[in-house]
């Protein structure tokens, strides 16, 4: 979708992102939670660029990823991946998944299933285009790298939604309830 906006709009709007500080890993009440899980892929280094295999100009598959270090008195493992740099005033949010089992695991490469494919999996929450499933990397052409942050939390319940949660209810969930955190960051541009 936002391939679509032309490059000029891109550069005129380079300055607007909200930044990692932004992130839900970020919030001020998760400053005490320790940063042990380690969350890495093997499709990209940490820092490192995403492929567009990944991505909206590629085949759109969700990356495998894979994570280690979660406590052993963990009772529910959320994932939230959110683009620090998208042009509005907070993470866009690609993707959020709430029914991992709480160890260590992973998730194999197209795990997460692309919005509106029909075959959206149970515990996917709502990304902001308000759809179930892998909103692949599709930052606007002209705005320079985005940094998209793969957040693993791990919980001391199993979180109780009415409905899929968006970023909002996520958040409010989380609060009070989280024992150990990990971050992912990878990168794509279209220049």
């Amino acid at each position: 979708m936002l391939e679509k906006l032309p490059a000029g709009v891109g550069r005129a709007l380079k300055s607007v992102r909200p930044g990692t500080q932004a992130l839900v890993t970020q919030d001020a009440s998760f400053a005490d939670v320790p940063d042990v899980i380690a969350v890495t892929s093997t499709a990209f280094p940490p820092d490192g660029p995403i492929p567009s295999r990944y991505t909206e100009d590629g085949e759109k598959l969700s990356p495998p990823l894979e994570w280690i270090g979660v406590p052993p008195e963990a009772q529910a493992l959320v994932l939230l991946v959110e683009d620090a740099d998208s042009p509005t005033f907070r993470p866009l949010v690609h993707a959020i998944l709430g029914d991992l089992p709480p160890y260590d695991g992973g998730l194999a490469e197209g795990d997460l299933p692309a919005s509106g494919s029909g075959s959206e999996r149970f515990g996917m929450g709502r990304n902001s285009f308000l759809s179930h499933g892998w909103l692949p990397p599709d930052p606007p052409r002209g705005h320079g790298p985005h940094r998209y942050a793969f957040q693993m939390f791990a919980l001391d319940e199993v979180p109780s939604f009415n409905k899929a949660p968006g970023r909002s209810a996520l958040v409010a969930a989380l609060r009070g309830h989280v024992i150990a955190r990990g971050l992912l960051i990878g990168t794509y541009s279209r220049g």
